[in-house]
């Protein structure tokens, strides 16, 4: 039985909104962050989190919009991407999420990860970089951090990528930097796919592609947070 809330916890002087779900379990279990693209804390979103808690993880959902215009949260989330990649205010949200997500009764604060798309993905990635705490990570579709050369400090990561999409030449140059660095990767581009292939709610969906790259993500999740 999957169990979940609506809750918030603070980031600073901020309080943000979060969607929890989470597996009815008797031992401690690993938990995720899972990050959403543009279209913010939607029932996509939350239905990634309830499929996460059916795979035994707790999953925090963020809402990195929470009380803010979206407008300029993009901007300001998008400057930070690619001007200061590592230690944004997005990043900030991240780190507080996974400070809350870990006091949680009945998560093992030592096996934890997260999981992004698009927007979501460029975070995922880039906190791997900045955040120790981070056991794994799974970016879909999303942009690499700057300097690239920052995720030899990363976590394992386990990559999907559409190859009919702007993110797959940064999937090949991450591939690269990873297999350079010696850190622990699993990057796979789907050829005929394109951006937001994941999103069953998108006109984009590619059921094969989103079924594989679902698959693989949890196999590798499981691997690096036995």
């Amino acid at each position: 039985m999957t169990l979940e809330q609506m809750l918030t916890f603070p980031s600073g002087n901020e309080q943000l909104e979060a969607f929890l779900a989470r597996p009815e379990a008797e031992t401690p279990v690993p938990g995720i962050v899972v990050i959403h693209e543009i279209f913010g804390l939607n029932d996509n979103i939350k239905d990634i989190a309830r499929r996460l808690a059916s795979e035994d993880y707790a999953a925090l959902a963020v809402d990195m919009f929470s009380g803010r215009n979206r407008v300029v949260c993009m901007f300001r989330f998008f400057a930070g991407i690619m001007l200061n990649s590592l230690d944004h205010g997005g990043i900030h949200d991240l780190k507080a999420a996974l400070d809350f997500l870990s006091a949680q009764p009945g998560v093992d604060k030592k096996r934890v990860g997260a999981i992004g798309f698009c927007m979501g993905g460029s975070f995922a990635l880039a906190w791997a970089s900045a955040d120790d705490r981070l056991r794994v990570t799974g970016p879909f579709y999303g942009m690499n951090p700057r300097p690239l050369g920052a995720v030899a400090r990363s976590c394992p990561v386990v990559g999907s990528y559409p190859g009919k999409d702007y993110t797959a030449p940064h999937a090949r140059k991450l591939a690269r930097e990873l297999r350079q660095d010696h850190v622990p990767h699993d990057i796979k581009i789907y050829p005929g796919a394109r951006h937001a292939f994941f999103n069953d709610t998108g006109p984009l969906y590619d059921p094969k592609a989103a079924e594989d790259a679902w698959r693989r993500t949890i196999d590798y999740f499981k691997e690096m947070l036995a």
